[in-house]
């Protein structure tokens, strides 16, 4: 588990720093107050594990001035700036500054809770990954096997050590789970880096193609061989060959499989010559082979060749810890390939991501990102009138909030961010509006930003 975050709160009174001090403990947080904007900047570094928390009106150093110079120093740390009812134009300004949020007094310990907990999670997804990045060169399987949870540091262990050997391997895991990445990681960090990889999926292979595919051919072997061709086996000599789903490959196939493996050679269809082949084998199922082989639907001697250690991948919803992680990895690689701004992860949105099942895992959890980053489809709350991905497994309330927020969003834009527009076409209070706008973490700029596109 990652260390717990700090919240540094900077108010120039007493009671108000003792009382917000008090609501943060009993949320679960650890906090630090500061009677000026001074005092705290001698604790806020680029490598903050926390975030900031401040009142805007203060003598000496007001709260823009701090936000200011704390996003000199790193401006990835989120800054939540608490306001006047007659401040909102400054929280405003100060957003556009680029402060995370802002919460007006007076105002529900609950909803502070609920802003603080949204920006520390942030906080804590920058802060890995930048951990990711700079253990890039140092540590290639770190960042390939991405992830923190106590399940996937597990599997980079057993990776790494049976990489170090030469054994046949079965990987286990569900569609999506990452079986190819791991086979390759095995691969590239055993002793046989320097040969081929090569990936056979044996339920793409028509019945029909199997041996030729496998073996190879000579030219004239059947009709339509017009030269020679090198097969699967062949190609992997010296290097890894992996057979992914490998439980559909027929039983015929089976057994001319682990008699190559057996005496370590093949013959190419149409030749009489032995080829001496060296390979190690990486089997990838999402089913129990040694169930298959009692059953009779797989050949027990060939189990037994393969399976000499077996490695089980964890599904993602088994380690929902790493869900933010990955989907703002592979959110930020999408918008970086398309360059494209990054787009905000919203609290509700991140709530739905940890929550769903993602039956397709870490293939459907990239997908998703991939089109968030892109902008062509969204599962976030504020999107939920359209066909979305997770809109089905949001709880009623959430689907309120969304309906809510997106009516809030389109009035913003329309009118081009004009509150009082706002104000007048909703017909509710302007104060009213801020606490919606607040609660429900929509930001005057992202929203006509949005709807103008």
């Amino acid at each position: 588990m990652a260390e717990r975050q700090t919240v540094f709160f900077v108010d120039d009174e007493e009671p108000m720093r003792h009382a917000v001090q008090q609501w943060l403990g009993v949320a679960g947080h650890d906090a630090r107050s500061f009677a000026s904007g001074q005092s705290a900047l001698e604790y806020i570094s680029a490598g903050l594990n926390g975030i900031v928390l401040t009142d805007l009106r203060m003598p000496s150093m007001d709260g823009m001035e701090l936000l200011r110079q704390i996003l000199e120093i790193d401006p990835d740390i989120p800054v939540i700036l608490m306001t006047g009812q007659g401040d909102i134009e400054s929280a405003v300004e100060a957003m556009r500054i680029g402060a995370y949020d802002f919460i007006e007094k007076p105002f529900d310990p609950e909803r502070l809770a609920q802003t603080v907990r949204r920006a520390t999670e942030k906080r804590r997804l920058i802060l890995e990954n930048r951990h990711l990045a700079s253990t890039a060169p140092s540590d290639g399987l770190r960042n390939r096997i991405l992830g923190t949870s106590r399940e996937i540091e597990r599997l980079r262990e057993a990776v790494s050590e049976i990489a170090a050997t030469d054994v046949s391997v079965v990987l286990y895991g569900e569609t999506g789970s990452g079986k190819d990445l791991i086979a390759r990681c095995l691969h590239e960090l055993g002793r046989r880096s320097t040969g081929n990889y090569v990936a056979v999926n044996c339920s793409a292979i028509p019945d029909t193609m199997v041996e030729t595919e496998m073996f190879g051919h000579e030219a004239g072997a059947f009709t339509g061989a017009a030269g020679r061709r090198i097969g699967k086996i062949e190609h992997a000599n010296g290097g890894t060959l992996l057979l992914d789903e490998v439980e559909s490959m027929p039983l015929t196939m089976q057994a001319k499989l682990l008699r190559a493996l057996q005496e370590r050679a093949i013959e190419r269809l149409g030749s009489n010559s032995s080829i001496p082949v060296d390979f190690r084998t990486i089997a990838a199922t999402k089913r129990d082979l040694k169930a298959e082989s009692n059953a009779g639907a797989f050949r027990s001697d060939l189990y037994f060749r393969l399976s000499v250690v077996e490695l089980t991948i964890p599904p993602l919803r088994d380690r929902r810890d790493d869900i933010p992680l990955l989907f703002e990895y592979f959110a930020g690689e999408a918008a970086r390939s398309h360059n494209r701004e990054p787009r905000p992860l919203k609290g509700a949105t991140l709530d739905a991501l940890i929550r769903h099942d993602w039956p397709g895992n870490v293939r459907e959890l990239r997908n998703v990102a991939e089109r968030h980053a892109l902008g062509l489809s969204s599962f976030a709350a504020s999107d939920i009138a359209r066909p979305i991905e997770l809109a089905d497994i949001m709880p009623l309330a959430q689907q309120l909030e969304a309906f809510e927020r997106r009516i809030i969003e389109r009035a913003l834009a329309d009118s081009g961010g004009r509150i009082s527009e706002v104000i007048e076409k909703l017909g509710v209070p302007r104060r009213t509006l801020n606490e919606k706008m607040t609660r429900l973490g929509i930001r005057r700029r992202e929203a006509e930003d949005q709807h103008r596109q």
